[in-house]
């Protein structure tokens, strides 16, 4: 693959991930709202990490071009937006860890479980909030997405 597949994401409560600022947001779809569109890339060595967890993968966003990591601040992983071109990840001798996340296909459902931190998956809640790392499935938090590749 030379090129990230651009998508748009949505969860069961119908919000899309839109972008403000350096923060992805969990918004209600709707005529005026503009999703952001989120590019999706395979680590190009993923016999070096976990089997049976899923595809690793490289998450971005188009514009302004920037990839999803996770970080751990105050002893608690955290997810971030960094500026960074997703095609320079994938193009590293090595897969980067803080940035791949394995992507779980169920059903028409995705999940999104960070490969630096393992149980720990990317989740939204209430409307205009930001999304987030959680370690409980299925509680509180919504964990399965659509992932919608534009052709």
């Amino acid at each position: 693959m030379d090129r990230p597949r651009p998508a748009v994401v949505s969860d069961w409560n119908q919000q899309v991930w839109i972008l403000q600022g350096q923060t992805l947001l969990a918004v209600p779809w709707s005529n005026s709202v503009g999703p952001v569109t989120v590019t999706v890339m395979p680590c190009k060595y993923p016999e070096s990490l976990e089997k049976d967890k899923g595809i690793p993968i490289y998450l971005g966003v188009k514009q302004p071009e920037m990839c999803l990591y996770c970080e751990d601040i105050g002893g608690k992983p955290k997810l971030q937006l960094k500026n960074q071109k997703i095609v320079d990840l994938y193009n590293q001798a090595k897969p980067v860890k803080p940035f791949l996340f394995y992507h779980e296909t169920i059903g028409r459902t995705s999940t999104f479980e960070s490969v630096a931190f393992p149980g720990w998956f990317i989740a939204s809640s209430e409307t205009n909030q930001p999304i987030f790392l959680i370690s409980k499935l299925g509680n509180v938090y919504n964990t399965a997405f659509q992932l919608n590749f534009k052709v």
